[in-house]
């Protein structure tokens, strides 16, 4: 999938990316983006690859900037980001499923997020308790929340998503 206009794909990165911020920095603020337990509602964005390549560069940077700017520390800024890459490329790779597409954000984050939690912030032994919550947080935010921003997207994909792919 090739984008034919480098400014629409830019354009749609950057807001994707902005978007992804401003939605990871409200829910921080109930101390939900981070942590132990957490319910990242901008992870839903993360279903964007099926209606853009665009996004998953503007994930990874929202993802980045969000994890900066919400005092991670630099392991959980790498990775945690990293994880939401791979998560928005399998959703990208998955596009043409029905519901497979969401699966990829959850199953990456809900492996290097808790290993991050667990050497990064010291929580101890506490992996596998880890993979559970963030793997609970990532399918209520992709799974339920991603899904249904995907179903409403669709019935105007040729509006925000502007064909101009080969």
């Amino acid at each position: 999938m090739k984008f034919k206009n480098s400014v629409l794909y830019m354009t749609q990165a950057a807001l994707i990316a902005a978007l992804y911020v401003v939605i990871t920095w409200y829910i921080n603020a109930f101390n939900l983006a981070n942590g132990a337990i957490q319910l990242r509602l901008s992870e839903a964005m993360t279903v964007l690859p099926v209606f853009t390549p665009a996004a998953i560069p503007g994930l990874f940077v929202g993802c980045l900037l969000s994890n900066t700017l919400t005092g991670c520390v630099v392991w959980d800024i790498v990775f945690g980001s990293l994880a939401t890459l791979i998560g928005a490329i399998g959703t990208g790779l998955l596009r043409k499923t029905k519901f497979i597409y969401t699966l990829p954000p959850v199953v990456s984050n809900m492996f290097i997020v808790p290993a991050v939690l667990k050497y990064a912030y010291g929580l101890g032994d506490s992996y596998w308790y880890l993979v559970l919550t963030v793997g609970i947080g990532e399918a209520i935010s992709v799974c339920v929340f991603g899904f249904l921003l995907k179903n409403v997207l669709d019935k105007s994909r040729n509006v925000i998503f502007k064909e101009d792919m080969e």
